[in-house]
């Protein structure tokens, strides 16, 4: 590359726009909208993903996104106070898990796309 590269950001459909927006809104993302139907949800700061309201069941049952963090069991359990898993019927919140690399838990959205919130080793 002969350039310099500043991100990298993924999108990801929502089956419900607004109720996905007032989810990413309650994780404490912070929403910029960029259309009627499209915003970009920021994490510290630093890190970005697009929302849009656009759904296909394969597409969304198919996508994953992993958040690397410093530390799993704090993010767990900020998760698990916040009760997003009890306030939206679609989202679920796993214990964490222990692998060769690292741990991580796992949070779905309430569209069923697949948050993995993982420390490495």
């Amino acid at each position: 590359m002969n350039y310099q590269s500043k991100s990298i950001r993924t999108f990801i459909g929502a089956k419900n726009y607004k109720e996905s927006r007032a989810f990413y809104r309650a994780l404490d993302f912070e929403e910029i909208e960029l259309s009627d139907k499209m915003c970009v949800f920021n994490v510290n700061d630093q890190l970005s993903f697009y929302l849009q309201d656009y759904y296909v069941e394969d597409w969304i049952n198919n996508s994953m996104v992993f958040l690397e963090v410093d530390d799993v069991e704090s993010c767990w359990s900020d998760l698990n106070k916040r009760g997003l898993h009890h306030q939206y019927k679609q989202v679920r919140l796993s214990d964490i898990k222990t692998l060769d690399w690292g741990r991580e838990c796992f949070l779905h959205d309430p569209s069923g796309v697949l948050w993995h919130f993982g420390q490495f080793n």
